[in-house]
Protein backbone atom coordinates (compact mmCIF):
# COMPACT_ATOMS: atom_id res chain seq x y z
CA UNK A 1 0.00 0.00 0.00
CA UNK A 2 0.87 3.72 -0.77
CA UNK A 3 0.56 6.58 0.86
CA UNK A 4 -2.58 8.61 -0.58
CA UNK A 5 -4.72 11.65 -0.23
CA UNK A 6 -8.58 11.11 0.19
CA UNK A 7 -9.76 14.54 -0.84
CA UNK A 8 -12.89 16.16 0.68
CA UNK A 9 -15.02 19.42 0.74
CA UNK A 10 -16.33 22.50 2.06
CA UNK A 11 -20.03 23.18 1.74
CA UNK A 12 -20.82 26.92 2.91
CA UNK A 13 -24.20 28.93 2.71
CA UNK A 14 -25.39 31.38 5.73
CA UNK A 15 -25.59 29.17 8.53
CA UNK A 16 -21.58 28.65 8.05
CA UNK A 17 -19.13 26.19 6.54
CA UNK A 18 -19.29 21.90 6.55
CA UNK A 19 -15.84 20.52 5.90
CA UNK A 20 -15.95 16.83 4.87
CA UNK A 21 -14.25 13.64 4.26
CA UNK A 22 -17.25 11.17 3.14
CA UNK A 23 -14.58 8.73 1.05
CA UNK A 24 -12.71 8.01 4.51
CA UNK A 25 -13.61 4.98 5.94
CA UNK A 26 -13.61 4.84 10.11
CA UNK A 27 -13.70 0.87 10.00
CA UNK A 28 -10.39 0.33 11.05
CA UNK A 29 -9.69 2.70 13.43
CA UNK A 30 -8.87 2.32 16.94
CA UNK A 31 -8.25 5.45 18.34
CA UNK A 32 -7.04 9.29 17.70
CA UNK A 33 -4.94 12.25 18.66
CA UNK A 34 -5.24 15.67 18.53
CA UNK A 35 -1.54 17.27 18.05
CA UNK A 36 -0.26 20.82 18.75
CA UNK A 37 3.40 21.33 18.24
CA UNK A 38 4.59 23.97 20.34
CA UNK A 39 5.99 27.38 18.72
CA UNK A 40 9.64 26.51 19.79
CA UNK A 41 9.76 22.98 18.57
CA UNK A 42 7.54 23.16 15.44
CA UNK A 43 8.80 19.49 13.97
CA UNK A 44 7.81 16.40 15.48
CA UNK A 45 10.25 13.96 14.18
CA UNK A 46 10.78 11.10 13.01
CA UNK A 47 8.37 8.39 14.00
CA UNK A 48 7.89 5.06 12.63
CA UNK A 49 5.16 2.41 12.23
CA UNK A 50 5.97 -0.94 11.34
CA UNK A 51 1.83 -2.05 11.99
CA UNK A 52 -0.48 0.97 12.18
CA UNK A 53 -1.24 3.51 9.45
CA UNK A 54 -2.00 6.89 10.39
CA UNK A 55 -4.66 9.34 9.12
CA UNK A 56 -3.82 12.96 9.30
CA UNK A 57 -6.56 15.81 8.97
CA UNK A 58 -5.85 19.15 10.03
CA UNK A 59 -8.38 21.14 11.83
CA UNK A 60 -6.71 24.72 12.01
CA UNK A 61 -3.60 26.42 10.66
CA UNK A 62 -1.38 24.16 8.67
CA UNK A 63 1.20 21.42 8.35
CA UNK A 64 3.78 19.69 6.27
CA UNK A 65 3.27 16.12 6.52
CA UNK A 66 6.44 14.11 5.87
CA UNK A 67 7.15 10.69 5.03
CA UNK A 68 9.73 8.16 4.24
CA UNK A 69 9.00 4.50 3.26
CA UNK A 70 11.31 2.78 5.94
CA UNK A 71 13.98 -0.17 4.12
CA UNK A 72 16.01 -1.30 6.93
CA UNK A 73 13.77 -0.35 10.52
CA UNK A 74 17.61 -1.23 12.66
CA UNK A 75 19.35 0.81 10.22
CA UNK A 76 17.17 2.51 7.72
CA UNK A 77 19.24 4.23 5.09
CA UNK A 78 19.96 8.19 5.40
CA UNK A 79 19.73 8.72 1.44
CA UNK A 80 15.92 7.60 1.96
CA UNK A 81 13.22 10.46 -0.82
CA UNK A 82 10.70 12.51 1.94
CA UNK A 83 7.77 13.27 0.53
CA UNK A 84 5.97 15.91 1.44
CA UNK A 85 2.40 17.18 1.54
CA UNK A 86 0.25 20.03 2.64
CA UNK A 87 -2.74 20.23 4.65
CA UNK A 88 -4.46 23.18 5.92
CA UNK A 89 -7.87 24.07 7.37
CA UNK A 90 -8.96 25.56 3.98
CA UNK A 91 -8.80 22.57 2.27
CA UNK A 92 -10.66 19.23 3.83
CA UNK A 93 -8.68 16.37 3.11
CA UNK A 94 -6.93 13.31 4.94
CA UNK A 95 -3.72 12.08 4.16
CA UNK A 96 -3.24 8.60 4.69
CA UNK A 97 0.22 6.84 5.53
CA UNK A 98 0.26 3.39 5.98
CA UNK A 99 2.22 0.66 7.71
CA UNK A 100 5.82 0.64 7.01
CA UNK A 101 6.51 4.72 6.62
CA UNK A 102 8.09 7.24 9.32
CA UNK A 103 6.66 10.28 9.57
CA UNK A 104 7.73 13.77 10.70
CA UNK A 105 4.29 16.85 11.31
CA UNK A 106 6.04 19.99 10.90
CA UNK A 107 3.63 23.11 11.64
CA UNK A 108 3.40 26.11 9.55
CA UNK A 109 1.58 28.31 11.64
CA UNK A 110 1.03 28.88 15.23
CA UNK A 111 -1.85 27.37 17.24
CA UNK A 112 -2.18 24.90 14.09
CA UNK A 113 -3.96 21.76 14.93
CA UNK A 114 -4.09 18.42 13.24
CA UNK A 115 -6.18 15.03 14.17
CA UNK A 116 -4.13 11.44 13.75
CA UNK A 117 -6.65 8.44 13.64
CA UNK A 118 -4.34 5.18 14.38
CA UNK A 119 -5.59 1.95 13.42
CA UNK A 120 -3.34 -0.19 15.97
CA UNK A 121 -4.87 -0.56 19.04
CA UNK A 122 -2.94 1.15 22.01
CA UNK A 123 -1.96 -2.47 23.77
CA UNK A 124 -0.08 -3.40 20.63
CA UNK A 125 1.70 0.10 19.87
CA UNK A 126 5.03 -1.18 22.00
CA UNK A 127 5.85 -3.37 19.63
CA UNK A 128 5.00 -1.22 16.61
CA UNK A 129 6.81 2.69 17.50
CA UNK A 130 10.12 2.94 16.38
CA UNK A 131 11.82 6.49 17.01
CA UNK A 132 14.44 7.78 14.92
CA UNK A 133 16.64 11.34 15.83
CA UNK A 134 15.20 14.48 14.70
CA UNK A 135 17.61 14.95 12.63
CA UNK A 136 18.13 11.69 11.25
CA UNK A 137 16.81 12.98 7.70
CA UNK A 138 17.00 16.82 6.63
CA UNK A 139 13.68 18.37 6.14
CA UNK A 140 14.05 21.21 3.62
CA UNK A 141 12.59 24.08 4.67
Amino acid sequence: MIPKIIQGGNFSDHRGTISFVNDFSFKDIERFYVISNSEENPIRAWQGHKLDSKNFYCLSGSFNIHFIKIDNWENPSKDLTIETVLVSESESRIVHIPSGYANAIESLEANSKLISFSTLPLVNVKEDDVRYPFDYWKING
